[in-house]
C-alpha cells in the first residue's frame, strides 16, 4: 500500500556540500520510484541571504522557536493529511516548532537524526579538536562559553537555548528516530534518548553507476576541509608516507571549506598531491572510481559517512578512522583499514599498506562492493523507510486508541 509522507527539511547553504541535502533528495526519489506520494515543506538558508536587515537580525531569535512556520505547517497538514511526516534539519529557519504543528493535527511523525544536535548544540560532540560530552545531559551552558558553533559564542546561544528548550518536545513529540548508525544510536541512548524510539537505519547509497575496472590512480580524500574531517591529520601522514619513499599515486583532495587555503598551500608545488577543488556529483562519481582508495581520516565521532559507502559501492576500499560510525560500516582488513583515531603514524601506516598491493587492494574492493549490496543500496534503504513509516503509523494509532 502507498503512503503519503511529507518531508520537512531545511536546505543546508548551496555554496558547501551537504550530505543531509543529499540524503533527502535519494529518499525522496527512492519513495516516489516506489509510487509513494512524497511532498516537501521546505525552507532554504541560501534564502537569508536575500532578506531585509531586520529579517536576518530575527533569524537566531526564531532558531528555537519560529511561531509562524507552526502556523503554516499546522494548515498544510489540515489540508493535506499525509498518512506520516519525516523530519530532517529543522535549523535555523523552521524549528521545532513543526513538531508542535504535527502534534495540533495529531499526524505521526518520524525523525533522522544525521548528527548529535540532540545533545550537543553544534551536533559534533567534540571541541577544540578532542571529543566533548559537557553538555550532555545537562544544561548547554560550556558550549556558550566555549562559542562551540563556528567559534561563536553569539552563535551559539540560539542553538544551545533551542536544545534546553525543546529537548523533552523532541523525546515526546516524535514517534519514532531513525539513527543513521548503531555507534550513533548507542550514544544517544546513554545521554538519556527513549531506546525505544530510537530504530538504526543506514543511509542508502544509489548505484554509482560507475565502478572501478582498474587498478586506481590516487588516493583520494572527497569531503569538507575541516579539522573534524581530519584534513590536518591527513597532510601529517602524508608528509610521513612521502618521507619513507612515497605511496606511488598521489594524494588526491577534493573539497572545500574553512581549511582550503591552508590544503592549497600544502599541496603547492608537490607532485604527489593534488587539490582539485570542489566537484560536483558526477565529478564526485568520476574521482571516487579512478581512486586506489578513498581516506575518511575524522577526529569527531562521525555518525555515519556518506563517502564510505559511496566508496563500497564503486567497489573502493577505504581507510577510515576506527570509530565511530566507521567502526561499523568498514570490516577492517576485508572492506577496508581501520587506522587509530587522531593518529597520523596509524594513518601513514594504513596509507602504506592499501597501496602496496595490487591483488590485496582488488580483494578488499570486491568485499566492499558486495557490503554495499548487503546493508546499503537503493533495495534495503527502501524497505527500512517503509517499515519505519508504517511502525510510526501503528504505534500512532495503539498510542490514540488506548487514550480513548
Amino acid at each position: 500500500m502507498s503512503l503519503h509522507v511529507l518531508v520537512v527539511h531545511n536546505r543546508y547553504s548551496s555554496g558547501q556540500p551537504s550530505g543531509e541535502n543529499q540524503v533527502v533528495d535519494q529518499e525522496t526519489a527512492l519513495l516516489r520510484a516506489a509510487g509513494h506520494r512524497v511532498e516537501m515543506f521546505e525552507r532554504r538558508s541560501d534564502d537569508i541571504a536575500g532578506m531585509s536587515l531586520p529579517a536576518k537580525a530575527a533569524v537566531p531569535l526564531l532558531v528555537p522557536w519560529n511561531p509562524r512556520v507552526r502556523r503554516e505547517l499546522a494548515a498544510r497538514l489540515r489540508a493535506d493529511r499525509p498518512d506520516v511526516v519525516h523530519v530532517h534539519n529543522v535549523f535555523p529557519l523552521l524549528s521545532p516548532a513543526v513538531l508542535a504543528a504535527c502534534a495540533d493535527v495529531d499526524v505521526p511523525v518520524v525523525a533522522t537524526l544525521h548528527n548529535y544536535t540532540q545533545i550537543c548544540p553544534p551536533g559534533t560532540l567534540q571541541r577544540d579538536g578532542r571529543p566533548c560530552t559537557a553538555c550532555v545531559g545537562r544544561a548547554p551552558l560550556p558550549a556558550v562559553r566555549h562559542g562551540c558553533y563556528r567559534d561563536s559564542r553569539a552563535a551559539t546561544v540560539p542553538l544551545a537555548l533551542s536544545l534546553q528548550l525543546n529537548r523533552r518536545r523532541w523525546w515526546s513529540g516524535v514517534d519514532r528516530f531513525f539513527c543513521i548508525s548503531a555507534a550513533q544510536r548507542d550514544v544517544l541512548v546513554r545521554s538519556g534518548m527513549p531506546a525505544g524510539r530510537l530504530a538504526v537505519k543506514h543511509n542508502f547509497v544509489p548505484e554509482p553507476g560507475r565502478s572501478r575496472t582498474g587498478e586506481g590512480e590516487y588516493v583520494l580524500y572527497l569531503g569538507r576541509l575541516a579539522e573534524t574531517k581530519g584534513v590536518r591529520l591527513l597532510m601529517a601522514a602524508w608528509d610521513e608516507v612521502a618521507a619513507r619513499g612515497g605511496a606511488g599515486v598521489p594524494l588526491v583532495i577534493a573539497g572545500t571549506g574553512p581549511l582550503e587555503a591552508e590544503v592549497t598551500a600544502w599541496a603547492a608545488g608537490r607532485e604527489d598531491v593534488q587539490y582539485a577543488g570542489l566537484l560536483d556529483r558526477d565529478g564526485c562519481r568520476e574521482a571516487v572510481a579512478r581512486a586506489v582508495a578513498v581516506v575518511a581520516p575524522s577526529t569527531w565521532l562521525e555518525a555515519f559517512g556518506l563517502v564510505v559507502v559511496e566508496a563500497m559501492a564503486a567497489g573502493v576500499p577505504v581507510v577510515a578512522a576506527g570509530h565511530g560510525a566507521f567502526a561499523e560500516l568498514v570490516e577492517d582488513g576485508r572492506t577496508g583499514l581501520l587506522h587509530r583515531p587522531g593518529d597520523a603514524a596509524s594513518l601513514a601506516s594504513c596509507l602504506r599498506r592499501i597501496t602496496a598491493d595490487e591483488d590485496t587492494n582488488r580483494e578488499l574492493g570486491e568485499a566492499a562492493r558486495r557490503r554495499y549490496e548487503q546493508g546499503f543500496s537503493p533495495a534495503v534503504g527502501l524497505a527500512r523507510l517503509e517499515e519505519g513509516y508504517r511502525a510510526a503509523i501503528a504505534g500512532r494509532a495503539q498510542q490514540s486508541s488506548a487514550q480513548q
